[in-house]
């Protein structure tokens, strides 16, 4: 795939699909930046992370899921590097969320994906990872055949929050892709959703 390039003559962000091609790229970054809070290796939504559980289980559970096609990352690169993600999934694929009594408290039906996690390395924010990674990730949706999808970003109303706190995404790149606030479900997360038309 041919790259761009920005006015200043570096890599313009592509967003790739989580494949075995793009693994090695994905694993560097993970291992680059502690396994990803402690070793969860993104794999926290498909599984409850039990005390026990080792990060080398982890990257076993994710490799192993990315060779079976059960796990979708959108991966931002810049030239053959990966900078971050976003994932997403159907609601069977990724069953386990934050703040599960009060959603399914308001649940009148699940959607058909959830987005469920960013992660952008260590020394690399600020450069758009967020935005490209969800951008693709509805991408990848609509070629998938579209459908309802639903995210659990946090409001930060102003605060000062930590960029490993907003793991669910920033509520501000969700409303730039056409989200819309459902219903709280804690003190500063919601429920958004947008309907995606198959490409």
């Amino acid at each position: 795939m041919g790259e761009s390039t920005t006015a200043d003559g570096t890599a313009a962000l592509a967003v790739r699909a989580l494949t075995d091609e793009t693994w090695p790229a994905f694993a560097r970054l993970v291992e680059a930046n502690n396994g990803v809070w402690g070793g969860c290796w993104c794999v926290g939504f498909h599984v409850k992370l039990g005390k026990g559980r080792t990060a080398a289980e982890n990257r076993a559970e994710k490799e192993k899921r990315v060779r079976e096609g059960r796990t979708h990352n959108a991966l931002v690169f810049s030239g053959d590097e990966c900078l971050g993600w976003c994932q997403f999934g159907s609601p069977a694929e990724l069953p386990e969320i934050k703040s599960r009594r009060l959603y399914e408290k308001g649940l009148v039906s699940l959607p058909d994906w959830r987005i469920t996690c960013f992660f952008t390395g260590k020394g690399l924010r600020g450069r758009g990872v967020a935005d490209a990674a969800l951008g693709g990730a509805l991408a990848q949706i609509a070629r998938l055949g579209g459908g309802t999808v639903e995210g659990y970003p946090e409001e930060t109303d102003d605060r000062k929050v930590s960029g490993s706190f907003l793991h669910t995404g920033p509520m501000a790149a969700f409303e730039n892709h056409g989200f819309t606030r459902t219903r709280p479900i804690a003190p500063h997360r919601w429920v958004v959703t947008r309907a995606v038309d198959p490409a």
